[in-house]
């Protein structure tokens, strides 16, 4: 058995439980029911309960045989809670990311997850406003999904940190090894644009990913942004 939490279970239910009931009553304000929001969903429950992990069968019926009856009351008013706000604040992507995603079959380069973060060049503070283009060989990437954005615009929460994840790309030969040529390309209003440019070569793989990893992923350097210089204005 694999580590697992299994709050995962209990919530996936729960949700699912409440969108069917739901689905049922059709309330004005219950505007959706696919996939997407209910993992949305899921994910706003989970990141505000205490998550409990299990490696072993015995770890499994330990928990079992907890009185269940307070968490599962928090479960379903968090489940609710969520919910409410997941279908008032759809995402941008929310029409195509409940879409049927295309996947690979076959022989494939896996990307990582490219992670970096942009910075005040003067200050070293994180930036809240650049907009960032990653390309290969001089095309923008295709991302692994719709619910990852390129290019994509940092804001506050982020603190100056980005995330990209390239859709895989086929290939005929498992043995295949190739190297990648990305670009970055930055920029932030107030401040000079930039472009940062990297190689990385790949060996193929027998199957796509399709979950992230952050142990598969690739840590690019700091890059700064400083401020664009005013033009003088002439009386």
């Amino acid at each position: 058995m694999n580590i697992h939490n299994i709050l995962e279970d209990e919530v996936i239910a729960s949700v699912n439980r409440t969108f069917d009931n739901l689905k049922e009553v059709k309330p004005d304000w219950f505007t959706c029911d696919c996939k997407q929001c209910r993992l949305d969903t899921a994910a706003y429950v989970l990141n505000r309960l205490s998550p409990k992990y299990i490696v072993s069968g015995r770890g499994l019926t330990h928990v079992l045989s907890e009185n269940k009856s307070q968490t599962s009351i928090d479960v379903d008013a968090l489940v609710m809670e969520g919910l409410k706000k997941v279908l008032t604040h759809a995402r941008p992507f929310h029409a195509s990311a409940s879409a049927d995603k295309e996947k690979e079959t076959g022989p494939v380069f896996n990307f990582p997850l490219f992670i970096g973060t942009i910075c005040n060049g003067i200050t070293f503070e994180p930036i809240s406003n650049a907009v960032i283009t990653l390309s290969k060989d001089g095309v923008p990437c295709k991302m692994i999904d719709h619910t990852w954005a390129n290019p994509t615009t940092l804001t506050s929460h982020t603190r100056g940190k980005y995330i990209f994840w390239v859709k895989p790309e086929p290939v005929e030969n498992l043995d295949e090894i190739k190297r990648f040529h990305f670009k970055l390309e930055i920029g932030a209003e107030g401040f000079e644009p930039t472009v940062y440019t990297f190689d990385l070569p790949l060996t193929a793989s027998k199957a796509a990913l399709y979950e992230p990893s952050t142990i598969n992923s690739l840590k690019i350097e700091n890059l700064y942004l400083f401020e664009a210089e005013l033009e003088p204005v002439n009386d």
